[in-house]
């Protein structure tokens, strides 16, 4: 009775609220609009706010499905639309017909290069390459359109790409109407040496009108810009400090960081910062103030470094004589400068670390790995999420058998072309037999030329279910994978999602639309490995909320 009144509209706020867990569910909401108006009116809204492609909008299936910049073009006016017209716009592509919903008006997400991405290639679609000016025309005019129709930003992420500099004059749009961004709650910096002058007066307008701010991402190398540095920086700390909300903020791939980081030390936001990224940081800029700004931190829970370079003994002990109860959540390395420190610190830190791995390492790093392991093993014993680089020897079979009532995403790389092929294929086989009943993901790199290792391990884990299967294959081997994945995977209807591609792109299984298809009936969808496949990054940016 209750479902039937939901689906008929008699309880909307009850509709509502259900609709609202299908917010990145594309394909659902896709389909709730077709139940009656209520779900459409609910669904809509949802589906338009953040329109452009997350992914490769270069792809097939996006060229495919450009009709969002056409509608948002159909609401100009009639004298830009006529600059379109003679720059080579089909009129047919952007008539005025009559819209059910202001589109424009739900906008919430907002990526430059997303946008520019999407822009480009419709241009270089329907009208054809090399026409900057009039992807530059379509930008201005889409930030118009937005800000026309009252949209109200939650996400705002400027991320710029060397090829769209140019277009970054166009910002004076935002500074000149605030109400597109004052009330956003998650900002993102990706900006490597532009025009110095128009960033720090959109870093400043920022300081003065965004004060709400839940989640910052910083990716500010500073490298080409000497002259206007010590302002940038002055700015960024400026807006750190102007945060009363903050909870979470992310150091990014080289940001120059003792500024932006110390001003945390007495900011407003020390009472509510409880998240920390590092990412492709070098601490030996900031590791003489790590305890000190730490200890300012009253709620901070949970930090993250990954793959960041002056993990010495200095920087452990820093850490460790932290006064403040915070947690290490999750640590990736590339390097390893000196065991005994790192020992101390998954000692210290070991009980709460969930995420955990490690870069191909050259095999210098092979005996300091093996002396690692042992800890990882001993302190480490609630790791969800493990990637472990290119395994050696059987401790990662041990580990996951240690660990298998916690694991649910893993990614594991075997080089049985550059490694002792008895030892990886032991691992190989062994692991099929230590698999969790259920993984989230698991993510297979496998380089080799006899796949019937792959064989022995998807018979041994035929016990676990995986919501999502990744496989990476070198060489030619593409038929052998095949057959071992249908007898052991797909008949026993043991995967939701899979992904097989080989490492030069050459072969993807998501293009053989025959074996799609044999897949769907058991139930297996196949997805391109871009849609499915995720780094450490972003698996703790977006799941560490």
């Amino acid at each position: 009775m209750v479902c039937s009144k939901i689906f008929s509209g008699d309880l909307p706020e009850l509709t509502e609220e259900i609709i609202q867990y299908f917010r990145k569910d594309i394909s659902t909401l896709y389909s709730c609009i077709l139940i009656n108006r209520l779900w459409c009116r609910l669904a809509i809204p949802l589906l338009w706010e953040d329109p452009f492609p997350k992914k490769d909008p270069f792809s097939r299936e996006y060229l495919k499905n450009q009709h969002f910049i056409e509608i948002y073009l159909s609401k100009l006016n009639e004298d830009v639309k006529t600059k379109l017209y003679e720059y080579g716009v089909n009129n047919n592509l952007i008539s005025s017909n009559t819209l059910l919903f202001n589109y424009p008006s739900f906008i919430k997400y907002l990526n430059i290069d997303k946008i520019l991405s999407s822009i480009r290639t419709w241009v270089d679609t329907v009208v054809g390459k090399n026409q900057g000016k009039l992807v530059n025309l379509i930008y201005k005019s889409l930030l118009e359109i937005f800000i026309e129709n009252e949209g109200n930003l939650y996400s705002f992420e400027v991320d710029l790409s060397t090829s769209y500099s140019y277009y970054f004059n166009n910002i004076d749009l935002i500074l000149q109407n605030p109400n597109l961004t004052y009330n956003i709650r998650n900002l993102t910096f990706r900006i490597h040496g532009y025009n110095p002058q128009n960033i720090i007066k959109l870093l400043k307008f920022l300081y003065s009108n965004c004060n709400s701010i839940l989640s910052m991402g910083l990716n500010f190398p500073l490298y080409d810009i000497i002259r206007d540095r010590p302002l940038i920086e002055k700015c960024l700390t400026q807006i750190i400090n102007s945060q009363h909300n903050l909870k979470k903020i992310s150091f990014d791939l080289g940001t120059t960081l003792y500024n932006p980081f110390l001003s945390l030390k007495n900011s407003n936001c020390s009472n509510t910062l409880n998240i920390i990224i590092f990412y492709y940081i070098d601490f030996k800029d900031i590791i003489s103030i790590l305890q000190e700004v730490f200890d300012q931190l009253n709620v901070l829970e949970s930090i993250h470094i990954l793959y960041c370079h002056s993990l010495n003994s200095d920087f452990v002990q820093q850490i460790i004589k932290v006064n403040k109860p915070i947690k290490l959540r999750s640590l990736f390395m590339n390097e390893i400068l000196h065991v005994e420190s790192l020992q101390l610190l998954l000692e210290k830190f070991g009980d709460y670390l969930e995420n955990f791995g490690f870069e191909y390492m050259s095999n210098e790093y092979n005996e300091p790995k093996r002396q690692l392991f042992k800890s990882i093993m001993e302190y480490c014993t609630k790791i969800r999420y493990f990637d472990s680089g290119k395994p050696y020897d059987n401790n990662i079979y041990l580990f996951i058998k240690n660990n298998q009532h916690n694991i649910n995403y893993l990614t594991i790389g075997l080089d049985f072309i550059h490694s002792n092929y008895t030892d990886l294929s032991s691992i190989l086989q062994n692991l099929g037999q230590v698999l969790p009943p259920k993984l989230e993901y698991l993510n297979l790199y496998l380089s080799f030329n006899n796949t019937s290792d792959l064989g022995i391990f998807l018979k041994n884990s035929q016990n676990t279910f995986i919501k999502e299967l990744l496989i990476v294959f070198r060489y030619d081997i593409s038929e052998n994978i095949l057959f071992y994945i249908k007898e052991y995977i797909m008949k026993k209807e043991r995967v939701k999602y899979l992904a097989i591609i080989s490492d030069d792109d050459d072969y993807e299984l998501f293009s053989l639309k025959d074996e799609v298809n044999e897949f769907k009936l058991y139930n297996i969808t196949v997805k391109k490995f871009s849609d499915l496949h995720f780094s450490s990054y972003s698996f703790i940016n977006n799941f560490d909320e």
